[in-house]
């Protein structure tokens, strides 16, 4: 068995090894699954162009990471999130937007400091974390969101 995650949806699917002329789909919205995205559990990058599909149109709530290249708390920062993007994959998306790549959408959310981290559900803010957060709160928060 191998772990496929869904681009779509980003549920964590178990699939049995590839077989001639059957296709993995998604266990919950039936999208086909990529199998060259093997155990991609880690966060995604997204931009002010795939902003709108990947974010705002998530069925799940989505931790954005808001950061830079030049940005040292932000590098810090990265593997804490690679972690909660691990452990809560098919519960939250989790993805990072590049602020110098991609001006518009940190300006639409008044991103004045990074890193930031946002917490947005149906497309809309809901928390705001600034700074290194410890994992323990970002999952905390996450937890709000999730009703758990």
């Amino acid at each position: 068995m191998s772990l496929l995650r869904c681009s779509s949806c980003g549920t964590t699917n178990r699939v049995p090894p590839p077989q001639p002329g059957r296709a993995a789909i998604c266990g919950k919205c039936k999208t086909p699954l990529d199998p060259s995205a093997s155990a991609n559990t880690g966060p995604i990058s997204v931009t002010d162009n795939t902003f709108a599909d990947e974010v705002e149109r998530s069925r799940l709530p989505v931790l954005l990471d808001l950061w830079a290249d030049w940005c040292g708390p932000c590098h810090m920062l990265a593997a804490t999130v690679a972690q909660v993007s691990a452990e809560l994959a098919g519960k939250v998306k989790v993805a990072k937007l590049d602020i110098d790549q991609n001006p518009n959408t940190a300006n639409r959310f008044g991103v004045r400091s990074i890193p930031t981290l946002l917490i947005l559900k149906d497309g809309r803010e809901v928390d705001r974390l600034v700074g290194v957060q410890p994992k323990q709160e970002i999952l905390r928060r996450l937890a709000q969101v999730l009703g758990s």
